[in-house]
Formats: C-alpha cells, sequence, structure tokens
C-alpha cells in the first residue's frame, strides 16, 4: 500500500513538452552516473513553476523550470531556489537535494534545475485512493505541520549564508503595496471585494513582529509525507517565494489555504477541511504557543494571506486570457480569485477569522 499512495507523474500536458534530446546531452555532460534513455513526465498539480520526473535505468530525478509564457526576469527565478535549497540543508534537512542548476536557456527553453526526488505522500484536494484519513490522523498532521512551520521560522538561515535573501526591513509595507501593484498589473475583471480588502490591508498595517527565513507557499501540499506515518514530514516543496521577511506574513499564507467547512467551494487549496483538523484560530494558538511568538491581529494576517492568494491566481489566470497558457485548469480561475475575496470580507465583516460560515 506504502507505494501505491506516494506521488506519481503522468503524461506532459500538451504545450508544457520538454526537448528531451537536447537535455540528454545536457545530462551526459553534467550528471556522473545518471546515464542511459532519458524518459520524461510530469507533476502535473502545481500551477507555478513545472515540475517533470526524469528516469534512467530506474534511477529517478526532478527538473524544475518556469511556466510557458511567464516573465521570468521578473520573477520564477531557477538559480535563487536551487540556491535556497542547497543552502539551506546545512539547518534544516526536510529538502530534496539539489544537484544542478543550468542558466542556459537554449538546453530546453529556459534555466532549470535537478534535485533528487523524495519519495513520499502528498495530500492535495482529495485523499489518496484507499487512504483513510481519520479525525485522530488530521488533527495530529494539523499539529505537525504548525510545529514544522515554527521550525523553520527558527533556523539560523545567516549561519548557511543566506542573510541576503530578502529585505526584512519595511517588508510588512512592501508585500501590500507590491502585490496591490501586482494585481492591478494583472486586473481582468471588477472585483469590489478585492478593492474593499486592498484599501482595509493598506489602512491597517501592523508593526513587523520578527525577521526570519520564510516559505511563503507553506500548505499541506507542498508537504512529503512519510508513506508509513502520515503525520511525519520528510520534506517541504516548492522554495520559489522563499525570502527573508516577517514571519507572520508566512503564518497569513498558510491560514489562506487552510480552508474549513463551510467555505466557498471553489477553493480547493488541500484537506484541511477534513474532520480532527485544526480551525484557523486553533492554527494560530498552537503556533503561539509552539513559537512563544504573541499574534494581536490575526485578522490581518489571513486577509493579507487571501489577497496575495487572489492575486497569485489571478496572474495565471491573466496568462490563460492572454494565450501565454492553454492549461485547461486555467480556464475557471477567476471564480477561485472571487472566492477569495468573498472569504476576506466575510472575515472583515465578522471580525474574526474562523468559522466564517456561522
Amino acid at each position: 500500500m506504502a507505494n501505491e499512495i506516494i506521488d506519481q507523474s503522468t503524461d506532459i500536458r500538451k504545450g508544457e513538452e520538454l526537448d528531451v534530446a537536447g537535455l540528454s546531452s545536457y545530462l551526459d555532460d553534467h550528471l556522473a552516473g545518471f546515464s542511459g534513455d532519458l524518459a520524461v513526465e510530469q507533476f502535473p498539480r502545481g500551477f507555478s513553476n513545472l515540475t517533470y520526473l526524469l528516469r534512467r535505468r530506474g534511477q529517478e530525478l526532478v527538473l524544475r523550470r518556469p511556466p510557458f509564457g511567464a516573465d521570468i526576469k521578473s520573477g520564477h527565478d531557477m538559480g535563487r531556489e536551487f540556491r535556497v535549497l542547497a543552502k539551506l540543508v546545512a539547518v534544516y534537512p526536510k529538502l530534496p537535494k539539489a544537484l544542478v542548476y543550468c542558466e542556459d536557456a537554449a538546453v530546453i527553453g529556459a534555466p532549470f534545475y535537478l534535485m533528487e526526488r523524495v519519495q513520499g505522500v502528498i495530500l492535495r484536494d482529495r485523499p489518496p485512493k484507499g487512504v483513510h484519513l481519520s479525525a485522530e490522523l488530521m488533527r495530529n498532521l494539523s499539529r505537525a505541520a504548525i510545529d514544522n512551520l515554527v521550525e523553520l521560522h527558527q533556523v539560523d538561515y545567516e549561519s548557511v549564508g543566506l542573510s541576503d535573501l530578502g529585505r526584512p526591513e519595511g517588508y510588512i509595507e512592501r508585500q501590500v503595496t507590491g502585490w496591490c501593484k501586482r494585481y492591478e498589473n494583472a486586473r481582468t475583471d471588477d472585483i469590489v471585494e478585492l478593492d474593499e480588502v486592498m484599501k482595509w490591508l493598506s489602512d491597517n498595517m501592523p508593526a513587523t513582529s520578527a525577521t526570519s527565513l520564510i516559505h511563503n507557499d507553506y500548505k499541506y501540499d507542498n508537504l512529503v509525507l512519510d508513506p508509513t506515518d502520515l503525520t511525519k514530514i520528510i520534506a517541504v516543496l516548492d522554495w520559489e517565494m522563499a525570502t527573508l521577511g516577517d514571519p507572520l506574513m508566512d503564518l497569513g499564507t498558510t491560514l489562506a489555504y487552510w480552508l474549513e467547512k463551510g467555505d466557498p467551494d471553489e477553493c480547493t487549496f488541500g484537506l484541511t477541511r477534513l474532520p480532527g483538523n485544526f480551525n484557523r484560530q486553533e492554527v494560530i494558538e498552537h503556533y503561539m504557543q509552539t513559537s512563544g511568538t504573541e499574534i494581536r491581529n490575526p485578522l490581518f494576517y489571513l486577509c493579507f494571506g487571501l489577497f496575495k492568494l487572489a492575486v497569485i491566481i489571478q496572474q495565471i489566470y491573466a496568462r490563460y486570457k492572454q494565450g501565454h497558457t492553454h492549461d485547461a485548469r486555467f480556464a475557471d480561475l477567476i471564480w477561485v480569485v472571487r472566492a477569495c475575496a468573498r472569504l476576506a470580507t466575510t472575515a472583515l465583516e465578522k471580525d474574526r477569522i474562523y468559522e466564517l460560515s456561522r
């Protein structure tokens, strides 16, 4: 059963194929011991950087590259993501091992990097086939996920040479104004609720709580779980947005993904709706207890997380509308944007972060 529930790759989506011949030649020159006929498949679920499985004579590696049609000059920095993985592992070992970075776009059409494949279970928007996710299991996984986030926020990033990863001074203000600008640049529809959230965030920015390494996309489906114990986290994936900043802003992103029963159906960010999971208030309370950090304004961090998530999805939807990608999954993303906006405005109206459907 353990092997059957491990996250699997599938056929490559049309339009996202790689130059197998060029990649094979590059691997021959830059990765000793990984030889033979090359087979390439794709991990199909992500919405940002693309992830592929490479197989040669029974060996497996993972390749990450920017999405087709994305502006790789202003984002999707493969070299930066590779550097984070390569350095961070010394103080935070729950990472796939970074192997090779290629900045030559001529090889497959964009910069990319290679890393080891971590075999494990990833909980996405539905339980793996044949797996019973009991209330007790989900309770323990909730606890483990937040404990692990606290651990990540407490790593000594300076000791591994990552003190230049971001600009923590003025982080909250820069994030609010930056995501507002990104939304305006990607806007396709008029969504009154998002305009209201933008104004509220600009008017209610708290002081910075601390500075730490932050992941910026921490959620269940970026956690690789031990197939023999689904409450044990063996790796954290997708470090493309990692930086230095306020850890409570990172927690806010996690809160945005942490859906509860009764939240909008359009939001399918994971399995936190299942019985046994912490609700969002319990997430806050456990984070405070574990980290020793006081959180005075959780409403701000949730609303920021929902707004940022809405903007990220809006950017993907805008690329689809402009014809830069033909992935059919993107056609209805505007409804997810609207749902995030609706959830944020409901939280503001009720002045709380949890049980918003009551």
